[in-house]
């Protein structure tokens, strides 16, 4: 049994190429920041506002980013990604039960391809046209990306693993905004000739995960528990976890199936409307509201302003540095997850968030009277993005996974991928709106929510930390009938030797 336990070489391979994916959604997310103002002279040029010999200097570059049709095109091209991801949110469930895990992840592709070239081809056609219709293509691949990918990893990892390999996803998308950053910077592809490559290269992952897919074996739970295929289901198992014994794992997924059996095909709707999954409902979407409403988004907004504020010639690099802090404090939670917890992890991220956007907006309100107070904010930014990544960034993404049974999971991870896109949208279309009206107190309004989701964790959000998904049901299904005084000592025990036994 011990090599049960041991990270195979395959299971490695799974994962990596599940999270070519994630990559894709960071580098989507982070790309089309950085040449912004190059991008912009393109489609004046193109919607007639500039000549064709058009002029490269500061002055024609202000007056083509201001220009009405500029701009209105310019934040279509920003805010369609997040669009295309709410649509294709619901779908994930559909695209993931319909030929399984790996095939559904190799059928999206399709899409990730076709928005690369849109926008990688942009200087031969239309480039406003072509760049808004490759993102919304790439946004409508990373919205299924995001779901199947945490999907696939959540059922095929060891329990003993399940946290840090979930949190993986996050990584892949953390680095993939890294290296967006990196080279959209002037001299490498953030310039007049190269940014259409710079776009394009959104989807050159998806070539490679093309390729290793046929390698991956299938999830042994949508095998066993979805198809029937025991026999399969016990291949695939000992491909992931080498040579033992599969009873175990297999008894599990039976119980798990008989369970599900009990009741009819959990759609999105009955998902909602069910009594029986409204807790772990509520907790899945609650933890990806306070992701997304978390302010981090915005920070990454108002991170460059902060640096220019407080005397840095380079604020791009500034916020380069930020990425990296982004993707270092999220290898920490890949090593700590599985030791402390994902319900300790996300209390210390959101309650330390929430102290420093409370110290930020101390600093920028003291700003323009203390210039020292720049720097306050600065480190508040770096704190922030630390405390971010150690808990409330990875986590909302695998523990829906661990939430639910085989059963609602799909109908489960969609609907909170819808939660995560339509909030992600939400924020980065209407922030600068709030902060033109809120001014330095903005970050007052994240703090409020963060302090009300660090307490909602607290209540209501269970440690899933060595637990099979069975046990993790059984506990919900504790909370919704609470057994009568004569038998709280019976609970008491059982909870006490399942814990022990995990």
């Amino acid at each position: 049994m011990e090599s049960g336990k041991k990270l195979s070489g395959t299971l490695v391979l799974a994962v990596f190429t599940a999270t070519l994916g994630s990559l894709q959604y960071g580098y989507s997310l982070g790309v089309i920041n950085a040449p912004q103002k190059v991008i912009e002279r393109h489609y004046a040029r193109s919607l007639g506002v500039l000549p064709q010999n058009f002029s490269r200097s500061l002055n024609s570059t202000e007056e083509a980013g201001s220009h009405p049709s500029v701009v209105m095109y310019w934040s279509l091209s920003v805010a369609i990604f997040s669009i295309g991801g709410v649509f294709s949110s619901f779908l994930v469930g559909f695209v993931g039960d319909l030929r399984g895990r790996v095939k559904g992840m190799l059928m999206v592709n399709v899409f990730a391809i076709a928005g690369g070239l849109l926008m990688g081809l942009a200087r031969m056609g239309t480039p406003h046209l072509m760049v808004v219709s490759g993102r919304a293509v790439m946004g409508f691949y990373c919205g299924l990306s995001s779901g199947l990918v945490p999907m696939y990893i959540g059922e095929i990892a060891p329990m003993e693993y399940r946290g840090a390999l979930g949190t993986l996803h996050q990584l892949a998308i953390v680095t993939g905004i890294l290296i967006s950053q990196v080279i959209g910077l002037d001299f490498l592809l953030g310039n007049d000739e190269m940014w259409p490559l710079l776009l394009g290269l959104s989807g050159a992952p998806a070539i490679l995960q093309i390729l290793l897919l046929p390698l991956c074996p299938e999830s042994p739970r949508y095998l066993y528990i979805k198809m029937g295929k025991e026999e399969e289901a016990r291949k695939c198992l000992k491909r992931f976890k080498g040579e033992y014994d599969p009873s175990k794992d297999i008894e599990e997924m039976k119980k798990e199936k008989e369970e599900a059996m009990k009741e009819a095909q959990v759609s999105i709707m009955k998902l909602v409307r069910s009594s029986v999954y409204r807790q772990q409902l509520l907790v899945a979407v609650v933890m990806h509201l306070s992701q997304q409403f978390s302010g981090i988004n915005a920070i990454f907004y108002y991170s460059t302003t902060i640096f220019h504020n407080a005397g840095i010639a380079q604020p791009v690099y500034a916020t380069i540095g930020v990425g990296v802090i982004n993707t270092i404090f999220t290898m920490v939670s890949v090593v700590l997850v599985d030791r402390a917890g994902r319900r300790t992890l996300t209390l210390i991220g959101l309650g330390g968030m929430c102290c420093c956007a409370v110290t930020m907006s101390v600093g920028l309100i003291f700003q323009s009277t203390y210039a020292w107070m720049s720097y306050v904010s600065m480190s508040a930014i770096f704190l922030f993005v630390c405390f971010f990544e150690t808990g409330p960034g990875p986590i909302p993404w695998f523990i829906v996974a661990e939430l639910f049974s085989q059963g609602p999971r799909p109908a489960a991870i969609a609907l909170a991928g819808f939660c995560n896109w339509t909030s992600n949208f939400i924020v980065g279309m209407f922030f600068p709106y709030v902060e033109a009206l809120c001014g330095s107190y903005v970050f007052i309004i994240f703090a409020v929510i963060l302090f009300g989701s660090t307490v909602f964790t607290y209540c209501r959000v269970p440690e899933t930390k060595g637990k099979t998904f069975e046990e993790i049901a059984a506990e919900f299904h504790h909370r919704r009938h609470r057994p009568p005084p004569e038998s709280n000592a019976t609970t008491e025990l059982e909870h006490l030797k399942s814990s022990t036994e995990a």
